[in-house]
This record gives structure tokens, sequence and C-alpha cells, in this order.
């Protein structure tokens, strides 16, 4: 097979689908691999590194798409790399189509095969190639908040956590899979004062069990107790992910006017639209705005700027995959596992995945 890794150009993406490691494992396996000069240098992987491993280095991202069949990449392609996809191409990585509608009809017009990484599934149901990513999102949620939080930043001017006799600040986490547990870890060894929110009773009863009661609440998912929580909170973390859909909007615009002024929101779904209402995407370069005097933090690739932390975690769960359909093509993969066929988002010009195809109503 023939895989191709063009570099990231998304605003201050860094990571890169392939390591050196990753890609001695499929050079052993007689597999070619083009890599685009320069893919990893930001994070410390040199076209050295990827020529000892075995790889082919391209100048152009023309050229490494031109070369492959099975073209690997972190993040959905950019507009300017939709004139390179084509037909004979498969490709693997986040799209997250449901939250990027021109995106969608953009892929489906180049012909592509597209399999995203965030609706392939395993045998408990979860999502195996999502939960890094997540995971890394859910902590940097509390970190990118709690800076924000500084007066100098627009925030309302508090510092997350108890000092003495000091009430300790309040952080309310919305859902509570893989990101938002994150956040909940991340915002308890903060010692802030947490409210956790979540649809499902058991998954609280859970979390009750493992963290205890102290400085914590446990609150059942409603319209009302969403309200009353975000009224009292500092930072708010909206980490709520429907497979393959958009996010529901759980923080409408009118709460946010019952609001402290400066209070700081964080949207980890924005990758799926978003989950507050005022929420819109924003860049590492430019993360942040006002709105109704509350600061909205909607990266849409948080884990970028963690890129080697995130490079490293993604191939772990990413490479069995890739080796799948290296070694025996797109198609009977994707008839051999059942899993990886749930990845399957556009075929033949057409949405194919039932979830992405009732968000985009095609």
């Amino acid at each position: 097979m023939k895989i191709g890794v063009p570099k990231e150009i998304k605003n201050n993406e860094f990571r890169v689908s392939l390591t050196p490691s990753s890609v001695k494992t499929l050079t052993d396996q007689s597999h070619d691999v083009y890599i685009q000069s320069e893919a990893g240098s930001a994070i410390g992987f040199t076209d050295k590194d990827y020529l000892d491993s075995g790889a082919i280095i391209l100048e152009s991202a023309k050229e490494v798409f031109d070369a492959s069949s099975l073209i690997i990449k972190v993040k959905e392609p950019m507009p300017s790399e939709f004139q390179y996809l084509n037909e004979n191409h498969t490709l693997f990585a986040y799209l997250h189509l449901a939250g990027e509608p021109e995106q969608a009809f953009s892929l489906m017009e180049t012909g592509v095969t597209g399999i995203a990484y965030e609706t392939v599934t395993s045998d408990d149901g979860s999502m195996p190639l999502l939960a890094p990513m997540s995971a890394i999102a859910g902590q940097l949620s509390v970190i990118v908040g709690s800076y924000h939080l500084l007066k100098p930043n627009q925030g309302m001017g508090t510092l997350i956590g108890a000092f003495g006799d000091i009430q300790p600040r309040t952080v309310t986490v919305i859902g509570a899979g893989v990101a938002g547990t994150e956040a909940i870890e991340k915002a308890i060894s903060n010692k802030a004062y947490l409210k956790i929110i979540d649809l499902s009773e058991k998954r609280l009863n859970n979390l009750k069990e493992i963290h205890g009661t102290d400085n914590i609440e446990y609150i059942l998912s409603t319209e009302s107790s969403i309200e009353a929580a975000i009224q009292e909170s500092d930072l708010v973390i909206g980490a709520v992910y429907v497979v393959g859909r958009e996010a529901p909007k759980v923080v409408t615009n009118s709460m946010l006017q019952k609001m402290k002024p400066g209070a700081v929101m964080v949207d980890i779904s924005i990758d799926q639209g978003g989950c507050f209402e005022s929420s819109r995407p924003t860049t590492h370069d430019d993360p942040t705005y006002l709105h109704n005097g509350v600061l909205h933090y909607c990266v849409t690739n948080m884990p970028g700027a963690v890129p080697l932390t995130a490079t490293e975690a993604l191939n772990k769960v990413t490479l069995s995959y890739i080796l799948e359909l290296a070694n025996k093509g797109t198609d009977l993969a994707l008839s051999e596992n059942k899993h990886l066929a749930n990845g399957l988002n556009i075929k033949n010009g057409k949405i194919v995945h039932d979830a992405v195809k009732e968000a985009l109503a095609v």
C-alpha cells in the first residue's frame, strides 16, 4: 500500500499523523510511506528520522497525495487540499462532519472514501480513536480556562482553588464522558468547588463513589439545573458528545445573561458544532471572544496545543487500524472489521454514516 502523510496546515496544528516509529512498522511490512518534508519538524521529528525509518520524503502536499492511495491525517483537510483528493483515495483522519456541513459537502464532491477516527467504535461502545484526544482536551480545558480567568486576559480575575479561609471558586463541567471526566479530575486536583452535570444518574453515582462529596455537587442534567449551576460558576466546561451528530446546545444565550461578568466558558464540543448556543469556532492564534460579558474559548483543535503528547497518544491507538487498511485494502478491512466500518463516513460521493447523514439532513 502507498501511504501518504501531508503536513497539517490547520491554524497552529503541529501534530503529525505518523511518527517515525509508526512509519518503520509500516515499511517493515513492505508498505511505501510518503512524508511531506517538515511534516513533523515542529515536534522534533526530522526528515532524517523519517528517512531512517524507511519513508520517502516529498516536498509538496500535492506530491504526497498524487503518490498515495491511503492518506493519513490528524485533522480534516483544509479547503486548499480538496483539489488533491479523488475517488482513488482513502482518507483516515478526524473529520467531524456533523459540525462542518461545508466540509462534508466539499469532501463528497472529491469522491474520496472518508473514514473518521471519531466514529470508529469498540466492543464496549467506546470511541477508541477519539478517547485520547478527548482526554487531552479535558485536561487542557481547566488549564486554559484558569488562564483566561486572569484579569489581563479579560477574565474576572479569580484563581481556581482553595487558599486558607478563602472559598474555592466554582467550576461546572457539563458532560461526564472521557473529556468531562478528565476535566473533573483536573478541577479536583486544583481544589475547585465542582458541579458535575450529566444525563446519566448511574454515571453521577459512579463518580460520587470515586470522588466523594467534599466540595463536589452531582447534578442530573436539565435546562433548569444547568442554568442554576452556571450562574454560580467562574468556569464552565462543555464536554457533550453524541456520536456522529452535532452537539446539542445545552447552554442558551438567555442563560448567559445571568452569569458572572468575566466568567469563562470552554467548549470542548466545538468540533461537533459546540454545546453552547453562543459558541463559534476559534483558533490558537485568536482563541477567545466576549459574548454578553462572558469569555468564550472555542478552539477547534485544542490538543494541537500539546502536539508531541497528542501525536504520541494518537499513534498508539490508530496504528493497528492503519495496518489493517494497508495490509488488507480499504474494502476488505471495512468488511472484516465492523468497528472500523463504523468509521466510514463518506463513500462514492455520499454520506453513509447514519448519524452523520441525519445531522447533515442528506
